[in-house]
């Protein structure tokens, strides 16, 4: 599923350093002639895509970025340093536009490639330069160029890597708030989500994934009941499905066990690819359980369901086991990285059928 990510950074290059007025000053060498050297180029600032990274959550906390002057030219022909050049490292699909004039600098298309985002002033000239036959002893100098400065707006179209799956109220609004920065509307009432929404998990320093939590689907989804139909193409992009289970219903006529396999069953009827998808199973509302029951319910709940994969017990009210189960999720979907693969064998998937295995 495409969402937007937005980001708004102000850039500064390095302003150049100043050229020397300076004249060699030795003894027995009269008349030594101008030496000043010129000044260093002040730092570029570059963008540059990075696969590794998927959205542009650093650069809405750290929004302004320097590079340093270069340094000023001296004496004895010694001419200034250069400033280091600095590079930001963004997701590719990176749309940088400049928001004054609305010109679009780069389009990240490609992990590695590298575009220069502001440039670094010129060094100023040194009197060196200005010796002549007519001018022997020069106090010419130039001053160095200053840098550019910018205001940039950051756009990514991306793609969400995990997707939230459950019956209506099964808790995924509180999940994706709990983790992320993503603040859905959340009530007692089934189908309070009416649209997906969109959450960027931060589990580590440049380490985060995107979320998305899909309106809750019912059976006869796939032929058109309730809201899911309509999102169900949204998970069909996603690296993981996350099943959540209300493992606690309020009403206790509601079988959680039949409505996972409801679920299970509109994915299979809507797309085998999608059903065939690697799909955890998140068992949530466990601080609705008493702590000497859990173990036993959620033993006989996984039994019943006939899942052997991984299973993740938490509640989203109560923030209990929700990071665990995140970054779990991102070094799963770190993998893609690496590799492409159809399916990974090593994460088995909750069945439709009784009488299947995960």
């Amino acid at each position: 599923m495409k969402f937007v990510d937005e980001a708004t950074i102000d850039v500064a290059s390095g302003k150049g350093g100043d050229g020397s007025a300076s004249f060699r000053r030795e003894k027995f060498i009269p008349y030594g002639g101008p030496d000043g050297g010129d000044g260093g180029r002040g730092g570029h600032i570059f963008a540059e895509a990075d696969r590794n990274l998927n959205t542009l959550i650093d650069y809405r906390y750290a929004r302004r970025h320097e590079a340093r002057n270069g340094e000023n030219g001296r004496g004895a022909d010694q001419y200034g340093k250069a400033a280091e050049d600095v590079v930001l490292r963004m997701p590719v699909g990176t749309i940088i536009t400049d928001l004054d004039s609305g010109e679009t600098i780069a389009d990240l298309a490609e992990h590695g490639q590298r575009v220069m985002i502001a440039q670094g002033g010129e060094g100023g000239l040194g009197n060196l330069h200005f010796k002549s036959s007519t001018n022997r002893a020069p106090r010419q100098k130039t001053p160095g160029k200053p840098g550019q400065q910018r205001k940039l707006k950051l756009e990514l179209k991306i793609l969400a890597d995990v997707g939230l799956l459950g019956m209506p109220n099964a808790g995924k609004s509180t999940l994706i708030t709990a983790v992320s920065n993503a603040r859905p509307k959340i009530a007692d009432y089934p189908f309070t989500t009416l649209h997906p929404n969109l959450g960027v998990v931060r589990v580590g320093p440049e380490q985060s994934l995107v979320i998305a939590d899909i309106p809750g689907l019912i059976a006869g989804a796939s032929e058109g009941a309730g809201l899911g139909h309509q999102f169900l193409r949204h998970l069909q992009r996603t690296r993981l499905l996350l099943h959540v289970v209300d493992i606690a219903p309020f009403d206790e006529s509601i079988d959680p066990v039949a409505q996972a396999h409801e679920i299970v069953e509109e994915l299979r009827k809507y797309d085998e690819t999608l059903y065939e998808k690697p799909r955890w199973l998140v068992l949530n509302k466990l601080d609705m359980v008493p702590q000497q029951e859990r173990a036993a319910r959620v033993k006989a709940f996984v039994k019943r369901l006939k899942y052997k994969g991984p299973v993740f017990e938490i509640s989203a009210l109560t923030h209990e086991g929700c990071m665990p189960l995140m970054r779990s999720a991102y070094e799963f979907v770190a993998s893609f990285h690496e590799a492409e693969p159809d399916k990974d064998p090593r994460f088995d998937t909750i069945s439709g059928d009784d009488d299947d295995q995960a």
